[in-house]
């Protein structure tokens, strides 16, 4: 199954790439390496991710990849990646505006 990012899971691994590289370039890129990678997990195991604790949804799901959680929601032809957040924040995402 095709798995997309969302302009917002986009914006998200931005923020994370730059907020690591104000100490290093090389530990941003693999911290974003490692991320992208653990998200292809979810093409071919979609429901690998256990249930958001936040959301009452089947499809809504998460991969950890610490400290962060990859969010996800299952669509019958793809994947959408939701949100990429640290473990520490609180989760407001607005998982129905659909982008």
């Amino acid at each position: 199954m095709r798995v997309h990012w969302t302009d917002t899971a986009l914006r998200h691994l931005l923020d994370i790439y730059e907020y690591i590289s104000e100490n290093s370039h090389v530990y941003a890129r693999r911290r974003v390496d490692r991320l992208t990678r653990r998200s292809e997990q979810i093409a071919d195991f979609p429901m690998s991710g256990r249930k958001v604790p936040e959301y009452a949804a089947e499809d809504i799901r998460e991969l950890i990849e610490k400290p962060y959680r990859i969010i996800y929601r299952i669509k019958p032809n793809q994947i959408d990646v939701l949100a990429v957040v640290h473990s520490a924040q609180l989760l407001s995402l607005d998982v129905d505006q659909g982008e």
